[in-house]
């Protein structure tokens, strides 16, 4: 786990696929860091990137309520099968199944429905696979693969949702991050080898 930022506020890591984020990473960060620390988002367990973990009560409050207000700029790359549009923006309505742990697009609100955004860029393509450049807006479960597959395009090593290659995880990485603290805009940015 690579430390890109450290202060007494706050700490902005890259999380590897395989560390759970809320369990793993705050315990390792602790240990580390020597002090207690706070988590504000979430990555799956299988999927890396860019994470802030706030270091006071006093941070994670101000860091929660940026999220909250839609200030904190998540976003993230995907190789994903096939040629998406070159841009555009998805929204969607999502429904988790707690049961079976999996999302699905549905077609009207109801009980446990939540809405979906992103905004997307095709950066590349070669193969029948495009690596996309994507913003969050909304920060639902599985949100970013369940969006791509329900238009036929499965990530990359997603096999929960449509994927049949070998690859081991989801290729979904989180990026970027930009949020505003004291006065100005904050960004800590990484990319994985596959990206590049």
């Amino acid at each position: 786990m690579e430390i890109l930022h450290s202060s007494p506020d706050y700490a902005v890591i890259i999380k590897p696929a395989g560390m759970d984020s809320e369990k793993d990473v705050p315990s390792a960060l602790e240990e580390r860091l020597g002090a207690p620390v706070f988590p504000l988002h979430r990555l799956d367990k299988n999927v890396g990137g860019v994470m802030i973990y706030a270091c006071t009560k006093a941070a994670a409050a101000t860091l929660s309520r940026a999220i909250e207000e839609g200030k904190m700029i998540k976003e993230y790359v995907a190789m994903v099968h096939g040629t998406p549009p070159e841009e555009g923006t998805w929204e969607d309505l999502l429904f988790k199944d707690a049961r079976k742990n999996k999302v699905f697009v549905v077609d009207r609100l109801r009980k446990g429905v939540r809405e979906a955004k992103l905004s997307f860029r095709r950066m590349r393509s070669e193969e029948q696979k495009s690596l996309m450049h994507i913003r969050l807006y909304t920060g639902r479960s599985h949100q970013i693969r369940v969006q791509f597959a329900s238009r036929k395009f499965p990530l990359v090593g997603d096999h929960k949702y449509g994927s049949r290659d070998s690859a081991k995880d989801p290729m979904l990485f989180s990026c970027r991050i930009t949020f505003p603290w004291k006065g100005e805009n904050r960004t800590y940015t990484a990319l994985p080898p596959w990206a590049e």
